[in-house]
């Protein structure tokens, strides 16, 4: 039977609710918690089986890799060599918020987000919500999904999710959570960013910060 954690009504510490949670993710297991505007499932981004049970619950398609989530910029440079001037500008000034960043990730990293490392990216990102972002500081790089099936939207609501009981470890709960725009994605390239995604952040706002972030043709 999973556990479940009010995460607002104050019954419990913060901190003791953040312990049990890393607790959970560190022995293996899934849990699911707010995002800013959706609940997902969270697993450890090094416990293969975690991540590989994440995309059978979301029925993923094929060599679909998790996104990553971070509690800072200093856990990114550890998990990739690609942060120039571009991406630490736009870091400093859009995290802890809804920018997705695509980058190459580092070679000796030993972790498969669904993809067996072929598509040889991975997407970031430090979110703003306060109880995930706070898991993360503590627990390290975080692999995520939407707890819903694949291709739709993540769930505001906490009172329903595809999965058994039995399938995740516990769920964190801050009630109805608001609606919200999805998170702008940038790639890294060799001489900029490209935009992948429009979302919550403008390219007006983006290139406000750099002038070099390309837009497909």
């Amino acid at each position: 039977m999973a556990e479940r954690y009010s995460l607002t009504d104050g019954l419990i510490d913060s901190n003791e609710l953040i312990e049990r949670a890393v607790a959970f993710l560190r022995d293996g297991k899934l849990i699911i918690a707010p995002l800013e505007h959706g609940y997902v499932y969270l697993a450890d981004a090094f416990n293969h089986g975690a991540v590989k049970k994440i995309h059978k619950l979301r029925q993923s398609p094929p060599a679909t890799a998790a996104q990553v989530i971070v509690g800072d910029v200093k856990t990114v440079k550890g998990i990739s060599l690609q942060f120039g001037e571009t991406i630490t500008a736009l870091a400093e000034k859009f995290w802890p918020g809804l920018l997705t960043i695509n980058l190459t990730p580092a070679q000796g990293l030993v972790w498969d987000l669904g993809d067996a490392r072929a598509l040889n990216e991975i997407s970031v990102r430090v979110p703003s919500a306060e109880f995930i972002r706070s898991v993360a500081l503590a627990s390290g790089p975080l692999a995520v999904g939407a707890a819903c099936l694949s291709g739709r939207p993540a769930p505001r609501k906490s009172t329903f999710f595809p999965a058994l009981d039995s399938d995740y470890a516990a769920l964190f709960d801050l009630g109805e959570l608001p609606e919200g725009p999805s998170s702008t994605v940038i790639a890294i390239e060799q001489e900029g960013a490209r935009l992948v995604r429009a979302g919550a952040i403008s390219l007006a706002d983006l290139r406000s910060v750099s002038a070099n972030i390309s837009v497909p043709a």
